[in-house]
């Protein structure tokens, strides 16, 4: 069994609590024995999939397999297209290299669902949506990279793991994948 679940802001990528006022994944009516496939951070947003087939795991996380996943940030500032080019070649986490990814800068800027609670607006200071699509999944990955070139991250949200988008799933709500949108997944 593959689920896709819109994950809100606020709730953690596993079903026990953690000592956070973040609510659990427990609390959304999964079938018995699922876990996530990944995770995403409490603070984001978007596509998570969960499976009871452990050898999911591998096929999708590993790097070596190069799956990607896409996300769109809403970052402070305009990125230059010189600092998405810094993006996609890779950029240095400390002891960790980024691996080379896409990154670009969205336009139209997504219409997405008001976050609860809603992102800090700076008058003086423009924001922006930029696309990265990543084949590695590193710890607040996607906020490192952002913050390392000068443009910190609002809003993150995944919006795609393969060829499979999250599209219309409302926030909260999760649906068993048919075989069609599970080959999409699975494809790159």
């Amino acid at each position: 069994m593959l689920l896709a679940f819109h994950k809100p802001y606020g709730v953690i990528s596993q079903f026990t609590p953690d000592g956070s006022p973040n609510r659990t994944l427990a609390e959304f009516g999964f079938p018995k024995d699922v876990y996530p496939l990944g995770r995403l951070d409490a603070d984001s947003e978007g596509l998570l999939l969960l499976s009871d087939e452990p050898s999911l795991n591998t096929r999708l996380l590993d790097p070596q397999q190069a799956h990607p996943r896409r996300y769109w940030a809403q970052v402070e500032g305009i990125p230059a297209s010189s600092s998405l080019e810094k993006l996609s070649h890779g950029v240095s986490m400390g002891e960790h290299q980024t691996l080379p990814c896409r990154a670009w800068l969205l336009d139209p800027q997504p219409k997405l669902p008001p976050r609860d609670p809603p992102i800090r607006i700076r008058k003086t200071v423009p924001d922006s949506w930029i696309a990265l699509e990543l084949i590695e999944g590193k710890n607040r990955q996607v906020r490192k990279m952002t913050a390392t070139i000068g443009h910190p991250t609002l809003r993150l949200f995944r919006v795609q793991i393969g060829n499979f988008q999250l599209g219309n799933l409302p926030p909260s709500h999760w649906k068993e994948l048919t075989p069609p949108e599970r080959d999409q997944v699975f494809s790159k």
